[in-house]
């Protein structure tokens, strides 16, 4: 049975230990690959523990993260990013709105009212055909960014790969059905700021929040957060719950691409970043402290056609969505969040 990471409103996200899975015996392998593709079945998410990611090397992943956002803005500003097609580089606060509307116009609307609070910086593989990373330049404390953020985006690529075998063995299907799919490493590495805030903000705006609620896009997540709070996942009841971070674990949610390739069998839960928890400590203080999370957002490599994944369906009338290419897929959602 595995420990319940977070449980509340019908919401139960398994804390699992993933060193079972790779480094167990047959048996505890197929129980953790089962718990993994269960987690994701029934909640969406899953906290990891015990990957073959360390502490130190977040923490040092973290402390590099804000170093570039403590550059002046004007620096920040010229990587800024370009188009969904390149999907790299400095995103301001504002300028991102993630929601689960699709209409351009609305989406402007409710960024305008409402916008997120929250700056990030993205990074691709660094080595596809026009569409290079817009890595800093490196002088003073920024000096090691780059071989930083490069060593880490391939440590999580790795774990990615880990991940979706546990869910091949979860779902019968042989432990590298996914390999194939994921091997070029089409991912996103985003470092995410969201600046310290006066808590009258959230008074004044009932309705504003850190991120808006929304999907991911993807087949999952990696998810490192701080011990700030604020992250939120909805409940089969439709109440939002807190995902109250756990030292030394990774938060892993599906995304919605995994669930097309599921045939819906595995849930892409909506969340967002909201107002934090309050704290004795802070009490007395007029502003939240700033919030980092780095989130490693995996898809299926851009050129691979993805549908329905056998034994989802029994005959052709119940696949319950169409092929897509993987890229293209990918793009369009992109384009309606910037």
């Amino acid at each position: 049975m595995e420990k319940a990471a977070v449980q509340s409103e019908g919401l139960l996200i398994p804390l699992i230990d993933l060193s079972k899975f790779l480094d167990g015996t047959p048996t505890q392998k197929l129980e953790t690959a089962k718990a993994i593709l269960d987690g994701f079945q029934t909640a969406g998410f899953i906290y990891l523990q015990n990957t073959p990611i360390c502490p130190e090397t977040c923490k040092y992943a973290f402390e590099t993260s804000a170093k570039f956002f403590r550059l002046d803005q004007d620096t920040k500003l010229s990587h800024a990013w370009t188009t969904p097609q390149a999907n790299r580089g400095y995103s301001a606060p504002g300028r991102e709105k993630v929601t689960q509307l699709t209409d351009l116009s609305a989406v402007e609307s409710l960024r305008s009212a409402l916008p997120d609070i929250k700056e990030s910086f993205e990074i691709g593989r660094d080595d596809e055909p026009g569409h290079p990373n817009q890595w800093p330049t490196e002088s003073g404390e920024i000096v090691g960014f780059k071989s930083t953020m490069k060593s880490f985006f391939d440590e999580c690529k790795a774990l990615h790969e880990q991940v979706m075998r546990a869910i091949a063995v979860g779902m019968g299907l042989e432990e590298t059905f996914f390999d194939k799919f994921v091997d070029v490493g089409d991912n996103t590495l985003r470092l995410l700021h969201y600046p310290s805030v006066n808590k009258n903000v959230f008074k004044i705006n009932p309705g504003q929040v850190r991120a808006g609620e929304h999907t991911d896009y993807g087949s999952i997540t990696l998810l490192f957060q701080d011990q700030s709070g604020g992250l939120q996942v909805r409940s089969p009841s439709g109440e939002f719950v807190d995902a109250t971070p756990i030292e030394n674990t990774v938060v892993v949610n599906a995304g919605d691409l995994l669930t097309r390739w599921s045939n819906d069998t595995i849930k892409s839960t909506v969340h967002r970043v909201v107002e934090p928890p309050r704290k004795v400590e802070d009490e007395a203080k007029d502003e939240y402290p700033p919030r980092y999370s780095i989130a490693y957002f995996c898809n299926p490599n851009f050129k691979d056609f993805i549908e329905a994944i056998p034994g989802t369906y029994a005959s052709e009338a119940e696949k319950k969505y169409e092929g897509i290419n993987s890229g293209q897929y990918l793009v369009q959602r992109l384009t309606a969040t910037y």
